[in-house]
């Protein structure tokens, strides 16, 4: 089964089956759903995945929801998560100790759909703006792709969903071939029009749901593939430098070729608990090695 990454994502926490399935059918053409029955798999849940909104049960047998939403607002991950109390308790008294631990709202049994979708909608727009001030920080300024910081984010995003939900990532990392050699020679401003051209190129060049490239530092960028096979991966990385060679940008002084080329590393795996994201890293960073050892211009996948 395949699962639209696109949709904002919306965690049900409740310990009554019904209640969570009425949730989800009233919600699952908008957002892709998550559920947990109780606060414990809810944490777990929220932590490897970070949802746009959560709808949160407050009476739950091994952790109530006030407990959860503690929790979820003290951990830097999900802090920022919107999160509405689902609940039967609608006394002041009750919303007024929801919203101080920090919920975001109140939504009561039984449910009314129409309200519901409202409030949630509401939510998850007003998440996506949050988030997409904390991007507009988070871009290189001269490529206007995402940074480095970014992409730690997004890295550790993922990899975690990777891990919880058992399919494979794929990084790639992607070095301009003697790029030295073009500064030296055309001067820096040519060089971060060069740069600039090939962040551009290497963004269309990767247009799956969930696909993420970032620079990583001076000529270098990567790669994160979501759900991506080895082969899958080696064969956008192709696509990537088949991308860049059609842009002929002239560089006679690179021992690669006598237009602009890339070399990139491919990895790709399927996370357990007991690794690092950086052994990914260090596997496509030494497949990228190997590329520029073998004469540049070229994907390398192991």
């Amino acid at each position: 089964m395949t699962t639209d990454l696109s949709k904002p994502t919306v965690l049900i926490v409740d310990d009554d089956f019904i209640n969570k399935e009425i949730l989800a059918h009233g919600l699952q053409n908008d957002y892709r759903i998550l559920q947990a029955s109780s606060g414990i798999e809810a944490l777990e849940i929220a932590e490897a995945e970070v949802p746009d909104t959560v709808l949160l049960d407050i009476v739950m047998p091994d952790m109530d929801g006030y407990e959860v939403c503690r929790k979820l607002k003290t951990s830097r991950r999900t802090q920022k998560v919107p999160v509405i109390f689902s609940t039967s308790k609608c006394s002041d008294e009750d919303e007024v100790l929801g919203l101080t631990m920090g919920a975001s709202d109140y939504i009561t049994k039984p449910f009314n759909m129409a309200l519901v979708r409202a409030r949630v909608r509401n939510q998850v727009l007003l998440k996506q703006k949050t988030d997409l001030l904390e991007q507009l920080a988070s871009i290189d300024g001269l490529t206007e792709v995402p940074n480095r910081r970014y992409f730690d984010e997004v890295f550790e995003q993922e990899w975690r969903r990777a891990m919880r939900s058992e399919y494979p990532i794929a990084v790639a990392m992607v070095d301009i071939d003697c790029f030295k050699q073009f500064n030296d020679n055309y001067g820096h401003t040519a060089g971060d029009d060069c740069l600039t051209a090939v962040a551009k190129a290497l963004s269309k060049a990767s247009t799956r749901a969930g696909d993420f490239v970032a620079r990583y530092g001076g000529e270098e960028f990567v790669f994160v593939w979501p759900n991506c096979e080895k082969s899958q991966a080696e064969a956008i990385a192709e696509k990537a430098r088949e991308a860049i060679a059609n842009l002929k940008i002239p560089h006679l002084y690179s021992s690669a070729a006598d237009i602009v080329t890339i070399s990139v590393g491919v990895a790709s795996l399927v996370p357990e608990q007991n690794q690092s994201r950086k052994e990914l890293i260090d596997d496509a960073d030494e497949r990228l090695y190997l590329a520029k050892q073998s004469g540049r211009n070229m994907v390398f996948a192991g």
